[in-house]
């Protein structure tokens, strides 16, 4: 569980993300963060996530979902949104663990938008 990267998302643009609660066998749970430009549905993130984790014996469950705005020009991060299909995510996890990798970042967070 200590392998899986608590953050992976573009480097650039606006794109859906979801957190996902990782589960190992006995093992604590850890929530990730992952968002990328070519899932056309957060379905895509959660699914490929899940079967990535899965040959390590590893299960997922999708905690929601939302947008990411990521300007690194400008080393502004915000995130806003929801998913349909999972619902909100809770942005604010989300922006914790968002300030964990971008340091040097302003990173804020909305309920508002889509």
């Amino acid at each position: 569980l200590s392998r899986v990267p608590d953050v992976q998302i573009d480097g650039d643009g606006v794109f859906k993300y979801v957190l996902v609660r990782v589960r190992g066998a006995g093992a604590p749970a850890k929530d990730v963060v992952r968002g990328h430009g070519w899932a056309e549905y957060h379905a895509d993130l959660f699914e490929r996530t899940a079967e990535e984790l899965a040959p390590h014996g590893l299960s997922c469950e999708c905690l929601g979902g939302g947008r990411v705005s990521h300007r690194p020009e400008e080393r502004k991060i915000h995130v806003y949104g929801y998913s349909v299909g999972f619902g909100r995510a809770d942005h604010a996890v989300t922006t914790e663990k968002l300030k964990a990798k971008y340091p040097d970042y302003e990173i804020t967070w909305a309920d508002e938008g889509y």
